[in-house]
C-alpha cells in the first residue's frame, strides 16, 4: 500500500525505515525543511559576497584548499569536484540501499545546515518518486571525508552522467532524467560538496546489516529451540531465576523468548534422552544470544542518531551566520557499530553450526546418525553440517575489525580515515551466510523432531515445523539436498520466527 512520508529536520528513525521496507512510498519535503534550507542559503551566500574564504566553496578541496576559485567558477567547480570524485567501483548498490542513501541524503540537506538550495533537495526527492535510482558502485570510499566516490556517482546522476536504474531498468541518466521529465542539474557554489561529503552510503550499508541481523537472530531463537526439542535438551536452563541473577538484559530477554517457544511441549514433559547438563550451544543461548541482542541494541541506538545526523562540512548555523569547519563526515561511528554486527552475525551462525553438528552426531543427540535411517547406504545431512561449518568459518574470517584499519589519502591531508564503507558492506555478505546456516539447522531440527515421534514439541514449534514440512518433506532417504536449504531459508524469511512474543522484545530496541 502506498504512503507518504514527509521529510523534516531531524525527525527521520529507524521505525521509519523499517516501516518503508517493501513499501511504495512519495515522499514529500516539509515547509520547515525548506525553510532550514533557505535560511542556510541565505548565510552562504551572504557569506560569499561578502569576500570570505570558504572551504570547498571560495577555494579548492582537500590539499587544494589554497586555491581561490572565482566567483564565476564556483558552480563549475562543483561540477568538476562530482565528476572527479566518482571512482567507484565493483558491483552497484541494491535498490533498497540506494533507496535509503539518497533519502538520509535528503534528510541530512533538510536540517538547513548545508547551504545548498531548495532545488538540489526537490530534485533528489522527484527521483526517489519516480523509482529513478543512480547506479552507484559499493566499492572506492574509505569512510573519511564522506562516502566520497559512492556518492559522488549519486551526483553525476544529478547532471545527467553515468548510469541510473528507472523503475528497474538500467540507462544512462540522462535517458532516465528525460524520461521523467526532469533536465540535468545545474550545481550552485557548495552543493557538489554537500553531495559527495557524508556518511550516508555506509550508514546506509550499516542500517541493511542492522535489519538482517535482527531478522536473523529471531531465526536462531526458532531454531534453537527446534534443536532443543529435537536433541531432547531441556528448558530448566531458560528458567528465568537464573537469568534474574546475572542481570543482563539480552540475556533475560532471549531466555523469555525461548520459553515462549517452548511453552506446552510434550517432549519437556517426557524426555527421550535425559541428560545432567545439555552442551552449550544449548544450555547457553541465552547467554550467548543475549549478548548478541545487546549489541544490536548498542548498534541501533548509534545508527539511530547517525541518520538523524548532518555530516558535510563545512557547516552552517543561520541563527548566528557562522560557518563551521570541522570533521562530521567521518564515519567512526559507523565503523566501530558496523564491526560490532560483524561479531553479532559471527558468533549467531557459530552457536547455530554446533548445535547442527550436536544433532548429526548420534554419541551426543541420540538421534539416528546424521539424522537418517541406513546409515551408510545414505549420508544424510552429513555434508550438510559441513556446509554450515564453511559458512561460519567464513564468516569467523569476515569478522575481522574494519575501523580499526586506516590508510592515509588526500596527500595526507585524510590521513587518519574510517574504513565504515567496507566495514558496514561486508554485512550483507555476512548475512548471507547466515542464512544458510540457519536454514541448515531448521532443516536437521525438523527431522530430529520427526524422529522423535510420536512425541510432540510445543504448539509454537509444531506450528513452524509444519510450515517447513509444507514445501520440504522429512528425509527418508538421500536426495537434492541444495533445494531444500533454499526451501527452509524461503520460511525464515517469511517472517515464521518472528511471533508476536518474539516480535514484542527482538524489534523494540531499534525502534530509536
Amino acid at each position: 500500500m502506498a504512503r507518504d512520508l514527509e521529510i523534516r529536520p531531524g525527525r527521520l528513525t529507524l521505525g521509519t525505515l523499517r516501516e518503508l521496507e517493501g513499501a511504495k512510498t512519495r515522499f514529500v519535503l516539509s515547509e520547515d525543511a525548506r525553510a532550514a534550507i533557505r535560511a542556510s542559503k541565505r548565510v552562504l551566500d551572504q557569506a560569499i559576497e561578502g569576500g570570505r574564504r570558504i572551504y570547498g566553496v571560495t577555494t579548492g578541496a582537500g590539499p587544494l584548499a589554497g586555491q581561490v576559485i572565482g566567483r564565476d567558477l564556483m558552480g563549475e567547480m562543483q561540477r568538476r569536484l562530482v565528476l572527479s570524485n566518482a571512482v567507484g567501483v565493483g558491483a552497484p548498490l541494491s535498490p533498497g540501499v540506494t533507496r535509503r542513501v539518497m533519502l538520509l541524503k535528503i534528510a541530512t540537506l533538510a536540517a538547513g545546515a548545508s547551504g545548498v538550495g531548495e532545488a538540489l533537495a526537490d530534485r533528489l526527492v522527484a527521483m526517489l518518486n519516480a523509482d529513478l535510482l543512480p547506479v552507484i558502485p559499493a566499492k572506492g570510499s574509505v569512510g573519511a571525508s564522506g562516502d566520497l566516490a559512492p556518492l559522488a556517482h549519486l551526483g553525476v546522476c544529478l547532471l545527467g552522467e553515468g548510469d541510473a536504474y528507472l523503475r528497474g531498468e538500467r540507462m544512462p541518466a540522462a535517458r532516465a532524467l528525460a524520461e521523467v521529465g526532469l533536465a540535468p542539474l545545474v550545481l550552485e557554489p557548495k552543493e557538489g560538496l554537500a553531495i559527495v561529503n557524508g556518511t550516508q552510503v555506509s550508514t546506509a550499508l550499516a542500517i541493511e546489516g542492522l535489519f538482517l541481523a535482527e531478522s536473523h537472530l529471531a531465526a536462531a531463537l526458532a531454531c534453537g529451540a527446534l534443536s532443543v526439542e529435537a536433541g531432547s535438551g531441556t528448558a530448566a536452563a531458560f528458567d528465568p531465576r537464573i537469568h534474574d541473577l546475572r542481570a543482563q538484559i539480552g540475556q533475560a530477554a532471549v531466555a523469555d523468548v525461548l520459553r515462549t517457544w517452548l511453552a506446552g511441549s510434550g517432549i519437556q514433559a517426557d524426555r527421550p534422552v535425559a541428560r545432567v547438563q545439555d552442551p552449550y550451544s544449548l544450555r547457553c543461548m541465552p547467554q550467548v544470544m543475549g549478548a548478541v541482542l545487546d549489541q544490536i541494541a548498542h548498534v541501533a541506538s548509534i545508527l539511530g542518531r547517525e541518520l538523524r545526523a548532518v555530516t558535510d562540512n563545512p557547516l552552517i548555523d543561520p541563527a548566528s551566520g557562522d560557518l563551521l569547519f570541522g570533521g562530521n563526515f567521518h564515519a567512526q561511528p559507523v565503523g566501530m557499530v558496523a564491526d560490532n554486527l560483524a561479531l553479532a552475525l559471527a558468533e549467531t551462525g557459530s552457536m547455530s553450526e554446533r548445535r547442527t553438528a550436536f544433532l548429526v552426531d548420534q554419541g551426543m543427540s541420540g538421534l539416528p546418525a546424521f539424522l537418517v535411517a541406513e546409515a551408510g547406504l545414505n549420508t544424510g545431512f552429513m555434508v550438510a553440517q559441513v556446509t554450515a561449518a564453511a559458512l561460519a568459518s567464513e564468516n569467523k574470517a569476515m569478522a575481522h575489525p574494519g575501523s580499526i584499519d586506516s590508510i592515509p589519502t588526500a596527500a595526507n591531508q585524510e590521513d587518519y580515515v574510517s574504513m565504515a564503507t567496507y566495514a558496514a558492506r561486508r554485512l550483507g555478505d555476512m548475512a548471507e551466510n547466515l542464512g544458510a546456516i540457519l536454514a541448515i539447522e531448521l532443516l536437521a531440527a525438523a527431522q530430529g523432531l520427526d524422529l522423535r515421534r510420536p512425541l510432540r514439541s510445543s504448539p509454537a514449534l509444531e506450528a513452524l515445523h509444519g510450515e517447513l514440512r509444507e514445501t520440504v518433506p522429512a528425509w527418508d532417504e538421500d536426495r537434492y539436498f541444495a533445494p531444500d536449504v533454499d526451501a527452509a531459508r524461503a520460511v525464515l524469511a517469511s517472517g515464521a520466527a518472528m511471533t508476536p512474543e518474539a516480535r514484542a522484545v527482538l524489534p523494540s530496541f531499534g525502534a530509536a
